[in-house]
């Protein structure tokens, strides 16, 4: 069996989004499930990064951020921000996975070193988000693949080759399309 059919849906897992996926909100995109249960699925589009600076929108975060870009991470409450951590202050918010959580108190990560050596900070304008089932009747369409949680995707991968990246880690079956334009009419 291959990786993807061995797991199970669970948050901290990554969505791939397949070749067949042409809404234009996730065309090519990978998500991060940040929230998943019996009453649905939140996530975050992890390869969208805007133009934005987060000190733009964030005042305090120039320790943390050192120019990050905000992302766009999904239609779902676009004006609403979603941020995620990497550090040592999991006891600080709701855990997503192994050392990635989303921030109960923006006060406390916003001090000089709070988040430990590896301390790092994402942010998301808007969010993904899916019904009571709606995911896995998608996933079972072959909308989707699952690969396990990796914070070096979340916070160190280049957002521009993340999706070719995922194509080729799904095996030789789906390589080809790492080299597929965003829109196919351009081919």
């Amino acid at each position: 069996m291959r990786q993807e059919e061995t797991l199970e849906m669970a948050k901290g897992n990554l969505l791939v989004a397949m070749p067949k996926l042409n809404d234009p909100n996730f065309r090519q995109t990978v998500i991060l499930l940040c929230e998943y249960s019996r009453d649905g699925a939140l996530g975050v589009v992890l390869n969208r990064p805007t133009e934005l600076a987060v000190t733009t929108l964030i005042d305090g975060f120039e320790e943390v951020s050192e120019g990050d870009k905000v992302y766009s991470g999904g239609p779902v409450a676009k004006n609403g921000m979603l941020i995620l951590c990497r550090g040592d202050l999991v006891s600080e918010g709701h855990s997503v996975f192994d050392g990635v959580f989303v921030p109960k108190n923006l006060d406390r990560i916003k001090m000089p070193g709070a988040l430990g050596d590896c301390g790092e900070i994402r942010c998301y304008l808007g969010y993904t988000g899916w019904a009571p089932g709606q995911l896995e009747v998608e996933i079972e369409e072959g909308a989707w693949k699952i690969l396990p949680p990796d914070s070096t995707l979340v916070f160190d991968a280049d957002p521009s080759v993340l999706w070719p990246q995922m194509m080729r880690r799904l095996g030789s079956r789906w390589a080809f399309y790492a080299t597929m334009p965003l829109d196919p009419s351009m081919n």
